[in-house]
């Protein structure tokens, strides 16, 4: 399987990470690439951004339907441009946002997202919303201070996405916890052993996601 992963900001250090995340968390045999957005934003940290995004990863069609991918991801948590690319690839098109709420939401699970970023609190909300989430999503943990701060600070951006997700489940009741960022998938896969609740990595939901649409694509081919 041959596994794009699109990272909607403009930090090519970023994609890279969320490749090797992405690749970790791959069927053996799978090979994944990483494209990054030619223009925007090197954080994606409010609904302007997001917006930017948007037409930055609906710009790169033509490069995508070079690579020829069996399945794209779109790696930022708002899935900027994802309407755009599953309307015009034929392959599957999954984003982490879209995965970390089904995954999270399974078994009729209540969760909440744990991220960085403030300003984008009502388009997560929006999201939950519009992927038919409203009815098990209970809001929004914020990390305190501002993102590009601790995303400098890998320890400290630990530290405040656990109080975070902690926020979620003891005081918004959540039974499922989804670290609501991209850039924030390392620190993700460090959290989980902290809690016994889910706590879902985006990257790793989506890569779950994409194979298996890939499968049932073939098997409905076979």
């Amino acid at each position: 399987m041959r596994l794009l992963l699109i990272n909607p900001n403009t930090n090519a250090a970023t994609t890279e990470t969320m490749r090797a995340i992405a690749a970790r968390a791959a069927p053996a045999g799978t090979a994944v690439i990483g494209l990054t957005a030619r223009h925007g934003a090197p954080l994606i940290t409010d609904a302007a951004a997001l917006a930017v995004a948007a037409e930055a990863v609906a710009e790169l069609v033509p490069e995508i339907e070079a690579i020829a991918p069996d399945a794209v991801i779109v790696s930022a948590f708002g899935d900027p441009g994802f309407d755009a690319l599953d309307a015009a690839l034929a392959c599957p098109v999954v984003g982490i946002g879209q995965a970390g709420f089904l995954e999270a939401s399974a078994g009729g699970r209540r969760f909440a997202v744990a991220t960085t970023t403030p300003d984008l609190a009502a388009s997560i909300t929006a999201m939950a919303d519009g992927y038919g989430h409203g009815g098990s999503f209970l809001g929004v943990a914020l990390t305190p201070g501002r993102p590009e701060a601790l995303m400098a600070d890998p320890e400290a951006l630990l530290e405040a996405l656990d109080r975070a997700c902690r926020e979620a489940i003891f005081g918004l009741g959540a039974e499922a916890v989804v670290i609501g960022g991209g850039p924030l998938g390392e620190a993700a896969d460090r959290l989980a052993p902290r809690f016994a609740e889910p706590i879902v990595a985006p990257i790793r939901a989506a890569v779950r996601l994409a194979a298996a649409r890939v499968a049932a694509a073939r098997a409905t081919l076979s």
